[in-house]
């Protein structure tokens, strides 16, 4: 059969690109959250709203990065075997030790506080001990080495993260390491989402004929969480206008933020458009993407709103390109652009022009070295499996019409958008 035109919003003027959308969102919005103070221990994944100040050096003394023997880098031999007595023996966290002795050794171990005087740290795998109480040092140590200054990590009165950053699992141990228990937060986003059609049902249950499970919602949800924010899930919705209007209107002012996935298109039974245009306006709806064409942004009072695809793979795409920035910005955090890397395709690719197409690929080492782009075998819109299989996707942005096995292209991880 021909197929008369693989776009259905082709008719009805130019398609925004995704600079545009994204460009609309930063004019429109502004962080809307108040702040609170929590524990660090509770602070994976919210958004700094003040700067983090250290209150003292991290370490807080010198002190030494192995177990060996700390001694005074002029009292080795430059060209022999240096001998001397053992003179004192530190272990971590002991109260900082006195002057050393010239000429002698301190036996110190890992974290252990460093000697007045001593600048250098033998490891004990290189060195004797001789009788009970002497140690044979070899020559060809560095001055300095194996010594780990205070205040190397960070120094007190640093800030060590500003406000805006979203806080990562190594962000609690390095703001544990300075002291602090608790700090000062963006309040979590306060997020809804439902899903809209008569063929959806909940995991669990049985399918009767021309049903299919919902997962756009477990999706959403996990997405949503690794953002920090704090979700609810209204289920599924049939393709009723009445019930869809009823639940949009109820979430106005309870929510930060409404999703929804389907029911966006231009079907018959694709009521979610038209129902937020009566409840509030719409910025953005027809972009020049692929997959995930159908996004709608908006608002419905004074709530934003996005009404994502029904398809699973435009889901996530429309998710980590529009929805995560708009996340960011409704919570103050920094809305870092995510990182490409260039690799070599693996694969030919042919797209249209002025559109930009995210193609899922993994990653392979090439005899040479170097990390081909492989696509995954099926590029419908609705398999799922081919993100879960994949390792990030090849961006072809607008201006490119075709790729080549061997061009140089743009990838993206997927941990660059938290999936």
């Amino acid at each position: 059969m021909a197929q008369l035109s693989d776009d259905c919003f082709a008719h009805g003027g130019k398609l925004m690109t995704t600079a545009e959308a994204l460009t609309l969102l930063e004019n429109k919005l502004r962080c809307i959250t108040s702040t609170e103070i929590i524990s660090v221990q509770d602070a994976l994944g919210r958004v700094l709203s003040e700067d983090v100040m250290s209150p003292c050096n991290v370490p807080p003394h010198d002190n030494s990065a192995v177990d060996g023997y700390a001694v005074y880098f002029d009292d080795l031999n430059k060209t022999s075997v240096t001998t001397l007595p053992i003179s004192d023996r530190i272990t971590a966290g002991s109260h900082v030790p006195g002057t050393l002795d010239k000429g002698t050794a301190a036996r110190i171990f890992t974290g252990a506080p460093m000697p007045l005087g001593a600048d250098t740290v033998l490891m004990q795998e290189d060195c004797t001990l001789v009788e009970t109480n002497k140690v044979s040092i070899p020559v060809g140590i560095k001055l300095g080495s194996n010594r780990r200054f205070a205040g190397e990590d960070v120094e007190q009165g640093s800030v060590i993260f500003r406000a805006g950053r979203r806080v990562r699992p190594q962000d609690l141990g390095l703001i544990s390491a300075i002291g602090i228990s608790k700090i000062s937060v963006q309040k979590s986003l306060r997020v809804a989402f439902f899903s809209t059609g008569d063929e959806l049902r909940n995991p669990g249950t049985p399918l009767e004929s021309g049903q299919v499970y919902d997962s756009n919602r477990y999706t959403i949800n996990g997405l949503l969480k690794n953002l920090g924010c704090n979700v609810t899930d209204l289920g599924i919705l049939p393709d009723k206008p009445d019930l869809i209007h009823k639940a949009l209107e109820s979430t106005i002012n309870r929510f930060d933020l409404v999703l929804t996935s389907g029911g966006v298109s231009v079907g018959e039974e694709d009521h979610v458009k038209q129902v937020v245009e009566s409840l509030g306006s719409l910025h953005a709806w027809r972009l020049a993407i692929k997959p995930g064409r159908p996004v709608a942004l908006g608002q419905i009072g004074s709530t934003a709103f996005v009404g994502l695809p029904g398809n699973p793979v435009a889901v996530i795409v429309t998710f980590a390109n529009f929805v995560r920035p708009l996340i960011n910005l409704l919570s103050g955090a920094e809305n870092v652009t995510p990182k490409t890397f260039p690799v070599v395709a693996a694969f030919a690719h042919k797209k249209k022009k002025d559109r930009r197409e995210w193609v899922r690929v993994h990653l392979r080492e090439s005899l040479d070295g170097q990390w081909e782009a492989h696509k995954y075998s099926k590029e419908g819109a609705g398999v799922l499996s081919s993100v879960c299989h994949s390792d990030g996707f090849a961006v072809l942005n607008e201006d490119l019409l075709s790729v080549h096995p061997g061009d140089t292209i743009s990838y993206l991880p997927f941990n660059e958008i938290a999936l």
